[in-house]
């Protein structure tokens, strides 16, 4: 006869879990699983929430309360196979792309300025507008940006233990996108090009002492920026007590946070948020995490920031095992860019950062930000199933289901 040991088992339980997260982790597809299943779940709940956040304003608006949600669809229609398309593209293809693309980024921003084609938006001209088509070019930028610059510093890989081939003509090219969207007065737009940049810089090797210099220089911009709008001005210098002028631009950060604190633990359930109702200005945009956090609590909260750090973990990973400098660089700069831009908006909503229009990714209604995001982590999840152990995994399994193996399919397309 023999004697439960309940603590042995305990510490067996223990002691095997961290050993199946290594196992788990040490799988070949490991960083495309993380990839694909985060980017996936994403989407869902953005979806969920894009659903519930924007019902109320839909159904004023145009009797429909699906009406946001049903845009939404159809650029997630437009989306996922941009996504797919960037998962198969070869690296090559990607960077005979990365000076055409960057030409067409600031074109566009360019054209923003242009009478009758650029719209203003919440005193922003960052939109450009033909007939009921909108886009928002700044946000196409942000993955040219990406592209070029990972293409730029790939080519000068030889040339990067000098200062001066890191800085030319990397800087001045990503100055002049950020400047053309400063134009534009979109401040949370141009400090997202900033945090690109400097990520990269970073990655590449740059002395810190031009990241002081850098730092400098986006206070700076920030607050020229502030001098010339009293309302962003009141935005930069009030974020830290809402409540102060709650009547005024306090509004927004105070019923985000309100919406927070009575989100609880596990939320009020899906759709029965109360600051949907009109107490919340953008609450399907750039204050949709607060509707999140109302609905689903703090453990939607953190699920969402979890998945985001998922993406980040396995796009460093296929970073640091590769031996392309390009896909590198490019991962990276991806990362930066919607970590980043998922830092600065739960900030504002968290009335740490102040409040400058940004969205979050994946999450926010917006097809001018859903569509580059796509790709960009489609671009990610091609590097991942490229890596050489990943390719040779998902050959195996591709020949044991069908009995065939595809030509080359084993091989980088690099």
């Amino acid at each position: 006869m023999t004697t439960a040991n309940p603590e042995g088992a305990l510490t067996r339980a223990r002691t095997s879990a961290p050993a199946a997260v290594r196992q788990a982790l040490a799988h070949p597809l490991s960083s495309y699983y993380l990839l694909l299943g985060a980017s996936a779940l994403l989407l869902t709940i953005g979806l969920i929430m894009v659903t519930s956040s924007s019902s109320v304003l839909a159904y004023r608006t145009s009797g429909d309360s699906y009406s946001i949600v049903k845009r939404q669809l159809m650029w997630v229609a437009i989306g996922l196979p941009v996504a797919w398309v960037a998962s198969r593209v070869p690296v090559a293809a990607v960077r005979r792309l990365a000076w055409p693309g960057l030409g067409v980024a600031a074109g566009l921003l360019v054209l923003v300025q242009v009478p009758g084609l650029g719209v203003e938006v919440a005193g922003n001209q960052n939109w450009l507008g033909v007939g009921p088509f909108r886009l928002q070019p700044s946000e196409v930028a942000k993955f040219a940006v990406v592209i070029w610059a990972a293409h730029v510093f790939a080519r000068k890989e030889p040339l990067l233990d000098r200062t001066a081939h890191i800085l030319v003509p990397v800087v001045p090219g990503v100055g002049l996108v950020t400047g053309l969207v400063v134009l534009g007065r979109d401040l949370g737009t141009a400090l997202v090009f900033g945090g690109i940049l400097m990520a990269l810089l970073w990655v590449v090797g740059l002395n810190w002492r031009y990241f002081a210099f850098g730092l400098s220089a986006l206070v700076a911009l920030a607050f020229v920026a502030a001098s010339t709008s009293a309302e962003r001005r009141d935005r930069l210098t009030n974020f830290v007590d809402p409540l102060q002028t709650y009547h005024d631009n306090g509004w927004q950060p105070a019923h985000g946070l309100y919406a927070l604190a009575t989100g609880g633990w596990l939320g009020n359930g899906i759709g029965d948020s109360t600051q949907k109702w009109g107490d919340l200005p953008e609450a399907h945009t750039d204050f949709i995490f607060a509707v999140l956090g109302e609905e689903l609590g703090l453990a939607g909260t953190v699920l969402v920031v979890s998945l985001f750090g998922a993406i980040a973990f396995a796009a460093v990973r296929v970073a640091l095992r590769t031996a392309d400098p390009f896909v590198r660089y490019c991962s990276f700069g991806v990362v930066a860019w919607l970590l980043g831009q998922m830092i600065i908006n739960v900030g504002m909503v968290l009335a740490v950062l102040p409040v400058i229009g940004i969205p979050l990714p994946l999450i926010s209604y917006g097809g001018s930000a859903l569509v580059p995001s796509l790709a960009a982590l489609g671009l990610l999840v091609g590097f991942a199933r490229r890596e050489p152990e990943a390719a040779e995994a998902l050959e195996a399994r591709r020949t044991r289901t069908y009995g065939v193996s595809a030509p080359g399919a084993a091989r980088s397309t690099s």
